[in-house]
């Protein structure tokens, strides 16, 4: 279907970082975008431009540090909707990167495409780099036809039912990112879901969309196990309504056969023998049972009652992202690479406070990420407010200031891209519970 065949063309002119397109109304500016996928013929959810931009920046990184060859990038935008992160990757990336790009849309939808492609024809990338495909079908009998270096699974629920058929179409060493908007049950809210789509179970707290982060790319390495293939995680984040995670696959019998020591259990009040277990298992900071912790991670094999309210799990206990990978999403970086210039005399009417507005939603998507790279290999994810009512202190401490005490102290810390205040340390707990009590003194 041409552009001209599309329902409404041309309808309405949007930007979203450095790119334009076409829509056949204007998408919603607030909240998490529509209620329902039917909700429009052409699903468009504003709310996920942050998640689109962090792709072009991983894509830039994962091009650049020669995580995808030194050849022609197969890439595909499963389940594309308008093709806007397709679109994005090839007018935000910069040329010579693009040029390498072969890029596939697919959707069941021929309005969905037709208006993808049209925007495209319309709005090529600068220089006309790269290459954009489009396939009207199902996602889970057109990806098997090749190879991919770059898949990315943004389904509308869960990805469950398309990871399998992704996993076995990705080429030697290749990237998958992949979304789940099935918050309510990767949380634990909806526990029968949760455990009948992913086989685990949540415990309804403050981490629990890190414990859901963990669940999903679990399922994402056991997927990939089963295929001969193992997961390095690049990227994982809470982002409004949606979990994401992003991982480099390769293909190795060995590392797929120790997938089981990167899957265990995350546990709240632990007793003295599970933080023992913890420490002995390398899963927890310091060599001291004085104080205990309000959660540890234990490996897959400790003998824990499923059943137990505490327990979260199995989960994926290894690190959640890649120092590398999340150094580079620095604020003036993203800027850089997706921020729209001013331009006058705007096609869509943006003003330049509009602009400066763009780029302040590019640089708040990539917010504490650089900082938290430097530990994400850390077991402590500390939630202030849990803190606080752990200790029996006053007002949680700032985050910030409880990341300066334990810097000083000698250890790693730094905030983190998450939903609720809270940081990331390989501090000994008695340390963090020194810190915080500093801080804020006992009631």
């Amino acid at each position: 279907m041409a552009k001209g065949e599309a329902d409404g063309w041309p309808g309405v002119l949007h930007r979203e970082g450095r790119t334009l397109m076409r829509l056949p109304e204007a998408p919603e500016t607030t909240g998490l975008g529509p209620r329902a996928k039917g909700s429009n013929s052409v699903f468009h959810n504003p709310a996920m431009a942050g998640s689109r931009t962090r792709s072009v920046l991983l894509l830039r990184h994962a091009i650049e540090e020669g995580l995808l060859g030194d050849g022609a990038i197969y890439a595909l935008d499963g389940l594309s909707a308008t093709g806007l992160r397709a679109r994005r990757w090839l007018n935000e990336l910069p040329p010579d990167l693009a040029e390498r790009m072969r890029v596939t849309i697919i959707d069941l939808s021929p309005d969905a495409l037709a208006w993808a492609t049209g925007s495209h024809e319309e709005f090529p990338p600068t220089q006309d780099c790269g290459r954009l495909s489009s396939v009207e079908g199902d996602l889970r009998s057109v990806v098997l036809e090749s190879g991919r270096h770059w898949v990315d699974l943004d389904p509308y629920g869960s990805p469950v039912p398309f990871i399998d058929a992704v996993i076995q179409s990705l080429a030697r060493s290749s990237v998958v990112e992949v979304s789940a908007t099935d918050t309510a049950a990767l949380t634990g809210s909806s526990g029968r879901p949760l455990l009948r789509r992913y086989g685990a179970r949540v415990r309804t707290d403050r981490l629990a969309h890190d414990s859901g982060l963990r669940v999903l790319l679990a399922m994402v390495a056991r997927t990939a196990a089963r295929h001969d293939r193992a997961i390095e995680p690049l990227l994982s984040v809470w982002d409004s309504h949606h979990l994401r995670v992003s991982a480099r696959v390769v293909r190795s019998v060995e590392a797929a056969n120790g997938v089981e020591s990167y899957l265990g259990w995350r546990v709240h009040a632990p007793m003295e023998e599970e933080v023992g277990a913890s420490m002995a298992s390398g899963l927890h900071h310091g060599t001291s049972l004085g104080q205990l912790p309000m959660s540890c991670l234990l490996p897959l094999d400790y003998p824990l009652d499923r059943n137990d309210p505490r327990v979260s799990g199995p989960l994926w206990v290894g690190a959640m992202g890649e120092a590398s990978a999340m150094s580079s999403m620095t604020a003036e970086r993203a800027i850089g690479i997706c921020g729209p210039p001013t331009i006058e005399d705007d096609p869509v009417g943006w003003t330049e406070r509009d602009f400066e507005l763009e780029r302040r939603r590019v640089a708040r998507s990539v917010r504490n990420i650089c900082e938290e790279a430097g530990v994400i290999d850390a077991h402590h994810h500390i939630v202030v407010d849990d803190l606080a009512a752990w200790l029996g202190v006053g007002a949680p401490p700032s985050p910030r200031r409880m990341v300066e005490a334990l810097r000083e102290a000698g250890h790693r810390a730094g905030l983190t891209h998450y939903g609720r205040p809270s940081f990331r340390t390989d501090s000994p707990w008695e340390d963090i519970a020194d810190a915080a009590r500093s801080l804020q003194p006992p009631m």
